[in-house]
């Protein structure tokens, strides 16, 4: 009888340890409450969004009665915060090292443009995480972006965009983080251009434009032979973006060439696979509503 009392006091002790343990074991996120199993919730998220103000946002030379460029951009820059706040709220305090930042290069002239985008870079960690704080960032986003691209139509001083001179000066220092999943966000219709950044070597570029495009006779059926036969494409700007993702959005061919699109497409993603970007998705100008499932698994699941 006493080893039967033995045995069952022993079992009772066990069962209460195990329970124990996994009280301990089992954290729960103390900003938000997790409602699906979230694959990267202990990955700190390093988002950097790329601005192209140059004059594919002008709402008379690039009118779109459906929805203007600029406000599709709006749209997207949107579900970017939401997705960046979601990943936070069912991440654990004391695990968060997370950042988001929007730039454009080159600088618009106007300072109140520039001292907005400063507004816009956030960086939360266990030190200053709080509900409060999160729920700041999507409306800042929504409010402050859609100022910046009105005083850049109000001023129409449209200079370009210099992507490739970005990737080349600045990817490395604005855009990569130690210890975080590092994503570049670019906006833009896939065209790239500045005056003081045109360079060339053979039949490699630091812009496109339509223009280039047909002066080289890459609008016909045979682009990519050419393409591939005569090298054309980017300049490599970085030799190894091996902790990059990219994600283009906002893809937009001029009217009247239907091979313009592959072709804007090929000249991204040979450029991105020359620099050795680890992961990349070149998309077009669709509207947001059919976007959020594409911007929130580039985030989350790649």
């Amino acid at each position: 009888m006493k080893s039967s009392i033995n045995q069952i006091s022993l079992y009772l002790l066990l069962t209460t340890l195990l329970s124990c343990n996994k009280d301990v074991k089992k954290e729960e996120p103390i900003i938000g409450q997790e409602s699906t199993i979230h694959k990267t919730r202990d990955i700190n998220l390093n988002i950097s969004i790329l601005l192209d103000l140059s004059d594919r946002i002008d709402t008379i030379k690039f009118h779109n009665k459906t929805m203007e460029y600029y406000k599709r951009d709006l749209g997207y820059i949107e579900l970017i915060a939401e997705t960046f706040v979601n990943h936070l709220k069912v991440k654990k305090v004391r695990k968060m090292d997370d950042r988001i930042a929007l730039y454009f290069d080159p600088e618009p002239k106007n300072l109140k443009i520039n001292k907005i985008s400063k507004s816009l870079k956030f960086h939360i960690t266990r030190a200053n995480a709080s509900m409060d704080l999160l729920d700041e960032i999507t409306p800042a986003y929504v409010s402050k972006s859609k100022e910046i691209y009105e005083l850049s139509i109000k001023d129409r001083d449209y200079i370009g965009s210099d992507t490739w001179g970005f990737f080349k000066n600045n990817v490395r220092d604005f855009c990569i983080e130690n210890d975080s999943r590092n994503i570049l966000i670019i906006l833009t219709d896939g065209y790239m251009f500045h005056k003081n950044n045109l360079r060339e070597k053979d039949h490699l570029t630091t812009y496109l434009t339509p223009q280039y495009v047909k002066s080289e006779n890459l609008n016909s059926i045979n682009w990519k032979a050419k393409m591939d036969q005569k090298n054309y494409g980017f300049l490599v700007a970085e030799n190894d973006l091996s902790n990059l993702d990219v994600l283009v959005l906002g893809i937009n061919p001029i009217e009247g060439n239907v091979y313009e699109d592959d072709l804007i497409k090929e000249y991204w993603q040979k450029w991105f696979r020359e620099m050795k970007v680890n992961y990349y998705e070149v998309r077009n100008a669709e509207l947001p509503s059919n976007m959020k499932k594409i911007i929130s698994d580039f985030i989350i699941k790649h």
